[in-house]
């Protein structure tokens, strides 16, 4: 099984734990004499299938991911640079868009409010860090379709 495959089914089952989790919520309680509309043992059971899955293909994931190189890195080290830089690059965006947002004045006996940074200076820092961005989750998902799971 190649590594994608394996990351594939990871967000199936836990997309599918989420969903359980509802169900078995929902069919908590009834109204005595009712019955509830799902057998939550049944819920239960497929719920322990599930995880018993995920535990296996997260260990595996993570083995492969901590086991596999490009170059010097390990695919675990750009992930957490691809993760890193996500959220840089949100942060600075939001910073961005505070920085650059034009106050209007309606006199000029009002305060005259003026940005903290250059936003040129800084919107090519954020073009850089997309960059490295880009290439980055590039490697990662050249990696994640040529690379068998490590059983």
């Amino acid at each position: 099984m190649k590594l994608a495959t394996a990351l594939s089914e990871r967000a199936d089952l836990q997309r599918r734990i989420s969903e359980l989790s509802v169900r078995l919520n929902n069919n908590a309680k009834v109204q005595e004499g009712d019955a509830p509309s799902e057998n939550p043992d049944e819920l239960l059971g497929e719920l322990d299938g599930c995880l018993e899955r995920l535990e296996y293909l997260v260990a595996r994931i993570n083995r492969t991911n901590n086991e596999t190189k490009c170059g010097d890195e390990t695919l675990c080290d750009l992930i957490a640079r691809r993760d890193c830089l996500k959220e840089r690059i949100r942060i600075m965006r939001d910073f961005l868009n505070s920085s650059s947002e034009k106050v209007t004045r309606y006199s000029k006996a009002e305060i005259k409010i003026v940005s903290t940074v250059s936003v040129a200076k800084l919107q090519k820092q954020v073009d850089k860090y997309s960059k490295q961005l880009r290439e980055t989750d590039e490697a990662i998902q050249t990696l994640n379709w040529t690379t068998d799971l490590i059983e």
